[in-house]
């Protein structure tokens, strides 16, 4: 049996819940009978069923699964979470084989799973197209392996390298790139977790930091306020989505809500790493970084950053405000109209 078809088949459909079952990573199974895909599942919203259940759930015929084969792009759990363990559905059905992507390292799962399948007497086999699943699930391991979120910088600068004009009329964006790449910036919005702004880019273009131009959650709004200077009149203060506040301000002095909350670090040093702690402790699992230079920069500095998306528009502005220092490998480059997009990672 061609394993690795199947997998891939399973990240194809894990793509659906991206963005909806955070923090419980997007999975996706499909079972396998008489060497043909009879059903296919992945992760409903959080609290919802895993991709397992949903999997199952679709097979009419019960009693094939003695005889069936389910494969997913991560270990099923074994534990008790909103939902019962996926390892024990998949035992009391009693599978003939499990396939599995990658191993779960979360510590109440890993090998926990795996274990429960052999116990039950299931054949369990390991890493098909291991790299490819964890790449799929990269913001689930970066938040289990290093207590931070998954960081994807993004700006757009002009082809003389400029990120915003130095003074212009009045409040709100002065857009770079086109409209077909503003709509993909809010297709990776809806699929992120949250997104992160800085002071000066919340006085001047007064973001609403939201999906209006695609399907999807709007994410957490993460706003860098050292001393508490944007006005409350602003989009951030709307009460429409959960925003964090990043500040030096004492909690005593600050009233905040269930949707607008007050968090402080020490902006003296290791600033990106204070703040990805404070997102960790909020169990965000990923953030874009949207700027500006400032934040964007401290972030480059502290080398705490996976992926830089950076568009080029076709403009120019003689003289401005200079996009952030970069030095990375490039790994993609894709043309949107007239505007460049180049994708970098962080190895």
């Amino acid at each position: 049996m061609d394993h690795k078809k199947y997998i891939q088949r399973c990240l194809q459909i894990a793509k659906n819940g991206i963005g909806t079952a955070r923090p419980n990573p997007s999975v996706g199974a499909v079972v396998v009978y008489d060497n043909k895909i009879i059903a296919e599942g992945f992760t409903s919203p959080y609290g919802k069923n895993h991709a397992e259940v949903n999997a199952i759930a679709a097979v009419k015929d019960k009693s094939v699964l003695k005889s069936a084969t389910i494969y997913v792009t991560l270990e099923p759990c074994s534990h008790f979470g909103k939902t019962p363990p996926c390892a024990d559905l998949i035992v009391k059905h009693q599978f003939k084989k499990v396939v599995i992507g990658c191993v779960d390292s979360n510590s109440l799962v890993s090998g926990k799973g795996i274990e429960r399948l052999q116990n039950a007497g299931i054949e369990v086999v390991i890493g098909v197209l291991e790299d490819e699943c964890r790449a799929h699930h990269k913001r689930f391991f970066t938040d289990q392996e290093k207590k931070r979120p998954y960081i994807i910088l993004k700006w757009a600068e002009t082809k003389d390298g400029f990120v915003a004009p130095i003074s212009k009329n009045k409040q709100g964006p002065v857009w770079i790139s086109n409209p077909c790449s503003q709509q993909l910036v809010h297709k990776w919005r809806a699929k992120g977790h949250a997104i992160l702004v800085g002071t000066n880019t919340v006085v001047s273009d007064n973001p609403k930091l939201n999906v209006r131009s695609w399907f999807g959650q709007n994410p957490v709004r993460i706003v860098i306020d050292r001393t508490l200077r944007i006005p409350e009149n602003l989009h951030v203060f709307d009460g429409s989505v959960k925003t964090i506040f990043i500040t030096e301000k004492n909690n005593s002095q600050i009233e905040g809500s269930q949707e607008l909350i007050f968090e402080t670090i020490n902006f003296s040093k290791n600033m990106a790493k204070q703040i990805c702690d404070v997102l960790y402790k909020h169990n965000i699992q990923s953030v874009i970084i949207e700027g500006g230079t400032k934040t964007l920069q401290n972030f480059i500095d502290e080398n705490l950053w996976d992926e830089a998306r950076v568009f080029t528009g076709d403009v120019t502005f003689g003289k401005g405000v200079l996009a952030p220092i970069f030095n990375a490998s490039k790994k993609e480059h894709i043309n949107i109209q007239k505007d460049v997009l180049k994708i970098y990672t962080n190895d």
